[in-house]
């Protein structure tokens, strides 16, 4: 048994005016499941498929008040300066957190969620090049997700770990170490779903042996909440 890993799920003050935002940057299309939830996917995608890990804007009225420990990556290619320029007409700015002289460019969307732009080409991941995670031990980490989901550890050091989907397809998983320690809920983290035909109950219960803990947060839904090794939130959704 695995999850696969499908989306992330963002928090947002406006989550329309947030969704097209990320919609015009990444040229992907926009619907919703009902009032405050957005959904982005490439145009023509037929979900969940590994090419793409695509964002759900689920409106919410507490405010950003840290860094977020999940953010993405934008691949640029060889144009990051012109990307970069794009996202500022778009309503993004950039912002520094203290990332010193790094061959990648960090901004944060209208709402404040960082992001970073990197010189990966979209022809070898889409225009995510990377869903990253901060961590306190990217070992523990790849251990965790690489059994948790189906998809394939790259690399692995006591700084970053690496991971992507068995198909060898879209953005990479990277867990990087930070000094800093985990302080809120993630107003960003990953969603997985269960494969057709496994039972949702069966697989929580193997996660939860993995080393994932439940969450109290969201009672009365169609979905479960967990935490990971170091707390990071995560959602198991229903089979699909």
């Amino acid at each position: 048994m695995a999850t696969r890993l499908v989306q992330l799920n963002m928090k947002a003050r406006d989550d329309a005016a947030l969704g097209g935002f990320w919609a015009s940057l990444l040229g992907w299309e926009i619907s919703s499941e009902g009032p405050g939830v957005t959904n982005l996917e490439p145009v023509g995608f037929v979900y969940p498929d590994p090419v793409a890990v695509c964002l759900d804007l689920i409106v919410s009225a507490e405010p950003k008040t840290v860094k977020n420990r999940v953010h993405v990556d934008l691949a640029a290619g060889g144009d990051r300066a012109e990307l970069v320029a794009r996202l500022m007409r778009l309503g993004a700015t950039p912002v520094d957190v203290g990332q010193g002289d790094v061959p990648w460019t960090v901004m944060a969307d209208p709402e404040g969620n960082e992001f970073c732009v990197s010189d990966t080409p979209p022809a070898e991941t889409g225009p995510i090049a990377a869903v990253v995670v901060d961590c306190a031990d990217p070992r523990a980490m790849a251990a965790f997700w690489g059994e948790a989901t189906d998809w394939s550890v790259h690399q692995v050091t006591d700084h970053e770990a690496v991971l992507r989907s068995a198909k060898e397809v879209g953005p990479y998983l990277r867990f990087v170490r930070v000094p800093e320690a985990k302080t809120v809920w993630n107003r960003v983290h990953l969603d997985v779903r269960p494969y057709p035909g496994d039972d949702p109950a069966t697989e929580v219960a193997r996660l939860c042996a993995l080393g994932a803990t439940a969450v109290d947060l969201e009672p009365d839904v169609s979905w479960t909440v967990l935490a990971d090794p170091e707390g990071n939130e995560f959602c198991v959704l229903a089979p699909s």
